[in-house]
């Protein structure tokens, strides 16, 4: 999925691609490496126009600050595919999203639960210990 919105984008660009950003983490998530790495970019000037084909691929909330942010670096945001939506069915979607996210990293925790006990009970590893 990420190739593709890449694709899309570089098809769409009319200007030259300095950097490309990538992050695999959710966008809820605040510590994304390529999200800091995008933001030192702007703020160093060598980055003045951020494209991404969704708001939500920047960040699931909190895009208005990004965007002032990159503002006061005198850089801007271009999305591709900017929302229709409006009133409930916005609304509707951020809680869908937010469910959806933390549905899946409680999972994630599980799992890591559950990979911890198994080594645990195979004498892999120690309980209680953690990476």
């Amino acid at each position: 999925m990420l190739q593709a919105q890449e694709k899309e984008l570089r098809a769409t660009s009319t200007g030259e691609i300095v950097k490309v950003f990538r992050d695999r983490a959710c966008g809820l998530r605040e510590d994304r490496p390529g999200l800091s790495r995008l933001l030192r970019a702007v703020a160093d000037g060598s980055v003045t126009v951020v494209r991404v084909t969704h708001e939500d691929r920047l960040a699931r909330f909190g895009v208005g600050w990004l965007k002032h942010l990159l503002s006061v670096y005198g850089a801007s945001l271009e999305v591709l595919h900017p929302k229709k939506l409006g009133g409930r069915d916005e609304l509707l979607e951020d809680f869908v999203s937010l469910v959806t996210t933390f549905a899946g990293r409680l999972y994630g925790m599980r799992s890591a639960e559950n990979r911890r006990r198994l080594l645990a009970e195979s004498g892999q590893c120690q309980a209680g210990s953690h990476r």
